[in-house]
């Protein structure tokens, strides 16, 4: 699936010049803007996954841009590439909400690099495929499966901030049924180029089944053994401990919030460990049997100063889908 990326520059030299800097085993489509009030207009009717900006525009400054991508809640991932190079330029861009700050002219092999440090093609795979398959589920169930996710997300949360005295950043959940095929594009997405390692848990309880799938990026197992005060030589039965430590933490916690507002205890079984060391999408090859048409629930979470990132997915079988929607529903009642 195409990528849709937005390039806003006043100057069509700069605009193609930034075009052809892209990698190109990149599956995009390009669209144009040649000023602020222009971008506006074109991320609400193109709907893109990126932007890249610049600062320095007639009628509406790259500022502007952000401020109104704020204000408007438009969903896109923004890098702002500018002339400006003043430290302050680059502070204030990212606090308006800019992911990075690239400098002109741009220069193929730093775009590549920001590219790939932000997984910026890979978040936008998966922002495509969630906005894609948001309709099969009613928005207002759906709205109440995001809600019941963000109440036990912020108790595992809670718990996992207590344990390693970090603040933890908690994203808004991802909620969508997905089909055998999208699932693995979704689990794909994840952090694609980077090493990982996963474990599975499955639960059961109340007509309700599915299993927690945990992934940890492994270039976290440092800072994560640094934070449980282990300064040992790192080795990978260490690191099994220690992914064993975050999962039972996390999916523990999330699955006894769930159950508690759905009043509905859940079983949890054994965890299986479904891979170390390996890219995802060997992962999900190794283990695709196991998954079919799903509810998935997924939530990155990160802590703050630390390179440490987790991906957290729910995923509920497909007969377990009648008796969720019939308990949402109950909770919607007058």
């Amino acid at each position: 699936m195409s990528t849709l990326v937005l390039i806003c520059d006043d100057s069509k030299l700069a605009r193609r010049q930034l075009a052809r800097s892209l990698p190109e085993d990149w599956d995009i489509k390009v669209e144009f803007a040649e000023h602020g009030l222009d971008c506006i207009e074109k991320i609400k009717q193109f709907s893109p996954e990126i932007l890249f900006l610049d600062l320095n525009m007639p009628q509406m400054d790259g500022y502007g841009v952000l401020q109104e991508i704020q204000s408007q809640d438009l969903n896109v991932l923004t890098v702002v590439v500018s002339g400006d190079i003043q430290p302050n330029a680059h502070q204030r861009v990212i606090e308006l909400g800019a992911i990075d700050f690239i400098r002109k002219p741009c220069d193929a092999a730093k775009l590549a690099e920001i590219i790939e440090h932000h997984g910026i093609r890979d978040r936008a795979i998966r922002e495509s495929l969630v906005h894609k398959l948001g309709e099969q589920l009613d928005p207002e169930i759906r709205d109440i499966y995001q809600e019941l996710t963000n109440v036990a997300m912020g108790q595992a949360g809670d718990l996992l901030a207590r344990l390693l005295n970090v603040f933890v950043e908690l994203p808004i959940p991802n909620v969508n049924v997905l089909e055998v095929s999208e699932l693995h594009m979704a689990l794909q997405a994840i952090d694609a180029s980077a090493s990982t390692s996963g474990v599975c848990q499955g639960f059961i309880g109340g007509g309700v089944s599915g299993e927690a799938l945990l992934l940890l990026n492994d270039s976290s197992f440092k800072e994560v053994a640094s934070l449980m005060n282990y300064h040992g030589e790192l080795n990978e039965k260490v690191e099994l401990e220690l992914l064993m430590d975050i999962s039972n933490i996390l999916i523990g916690s999330i699955l006894t919030g769930l159950s508690r507002q759905l009043d509905m205890p859940f079983s949890q079984g054994h965890p299986v460990v479904l891979g170390q060391h390996c890219d995802v999408s060997d992962l999900v090859k190794a283990n695709k049997s196991r998954w079919q048409r799903t509810l998935a629930i997924e939530i990155s979470y990160g802590i703050e100063n630390h390179d440490i990132n987790c991906d957290l997915m729910l995923l509920f079988t497909e007969d377990s889908l009648k008796t969720l929607k019939y308990k949402v529903e109950y909770l919607l009642e007058d």
